[in-house]
């Protein structure tokens, strides 16, 4: 198990998922790492409750007829004359808009329905209490996301779309993983690192108050979940052997390569075209022909496009060399993100958003400093 885990730090160290024995070694229980304890102790300030209208009122109304959930400029596929002259009704163009916000926030339900069983299988493996208790943490956290986002799918449109089939076999990969740095590369790194890009996108643009609310109020966790994988990197990643690290930068370009794919390819919504009459085959065409590598890396530009920020994950977690600067250099400039800093997308709407919970979580209390940096 430790040489498949490439294990660097004893944080980390993992045992098989039906070892329990090894949880009752009587020296572990005095052998808990602090690396985690400002993270862990910052659940307070960002606690919320889904289910509480104190927080989040999803039997808040929203004219999903009328109004579109974003603007028209976030739905690629309108872009296209194809799609946009077939959709030429004002109410069909914005049912086409909202249902295509549907596979999205579907996507990201499954997604928070992976982080919460991977969280609760780390928690079967890393020996460490410190790491232990924050898996733990992180898997109650996870579980008000599905929650939430179960909640307002119901409100909106009633239930979500199947999983798509690329993110589908990701997550499963993942979550089955014998490997402690699968799982943290996959999903606390690049999973969550495309929630964070995803949410602030969304957050930005999105048009129900509801909606805008909930994914504030999620971006408050993920930012603490992404965190650790930064300490992972931090402690693992300049001890590995060239070997090693050739191992670990391969999966990373690997879970890239495949959530890129599931976001960006027409192929994963073929249904959608379908429902509104389109040829899929055709829509896929006029994608081919409107989505140049100029376009990208156009759109790589925006401080808020999702896989910019899973680049920036990796590049600062030192992780991306010249071995794979090339692949990722396809879609962003990989020297202008060098001097960006270790600020990310989403942690200016996540602290806000922690000091919106500290108001309602601590009103009788004076209300402590907001920080949500890792160390």
């Amino acid at each position: 198990m430790t040489d498949k885990n490439i294990t660097k730090d004893a944080m980390y160290d993992a045992v098989a998922p039906d070892d329990f024995v090894a949880m009752l070694e009587l020296d572990r229980y005095n052998n808990r790492s602090t690396a985690f304890d400002k993270i862990i102790s910052a659940t307070h300030d960002h606690f919320w409750d889904p289910l509480d209208k104190a927080y989040i009122d999803f039997d808040e109304p929203f004219d999903m007829e009328n109004q579109a959930l974003v603007p028209e400029e976030m739905v690629i596929a309108l872009s296209t004359d194809y799609v946009s002259n077939h959709l030429s009704d004002p109410k069909t163009r914005i049912r086409f808009i909202n249902q295509s916000v549907l596979r999205s926030f579907s996507s990201i339900l499954h997604g928070e329905q992976g982080a919460l069983n991977l969280s609760a299988s780390l928690c079967h493996v890393l020996k460490d209490q410190g790491a232990q208790e924050y898996a733990a943490n992180q898997t109650r956290e996870e579980a008000r996301h599905v929650t939430a986002f179960a909640k307002y799918i119901k409100a909106r449109w009633g239930r979500p779309v199947e999983c798509g089939p690329a993110l589908k076999t990701l997550l499963v990969e993942i979550i089955g993983a014998p490997e402690v740095y699968k799982k943290i590369i996959g999903m606390q790194m690049l999973v969550e690192g495309l929630a964070m890009g995803a949410f602030a996108t969304f957050y930005m643009h999105i048009n129900d108050p509801v909606g805008k609310k909930m994914l504030q109020l999620v971006m408050t966790d993920e930012a603490f979940h992404h965190k650790f994988g930064k300490i992972w990197a931090d402690r693992t990643v300049p001890k590995l052997s060239p070997e090693e690290h050739a191992i670990i930068e391969d999966w990373a370009a690997h879970c890239f390569q495949t959530l890129l794919f599931n976001l960006v390819s027409p192929h994963q919504q073929l249904d959608l075209y379908a429902e509104f009459g389109l040829d899929p085959n055709k829509v896929v065409e006029e994608y081919g022909k409107i989505m140049t590598d100029d376009v990208r890396r156009e759109n790589m530009k925006e401080q808020t496009n999702i896989f910019r920020v899973l680049v920036k994950t990796l590049l600062n977690a030192g992780i991306i060399t010249d071995r794979t600067k090339a692949f990722y250099a396809m879609y962003v400039d990989i020297d202008e993100l060098k001097g960006e800093g270790d600020r990310m997308v989403g942690d200016d709407i996540a602290e806000e958003g922690i000091r919106h919970l500290q108001a309602i979580n601590f009103k009788d209390r004076p209300v402590t400093a907001v920080s949500i940096a890792a160390e």
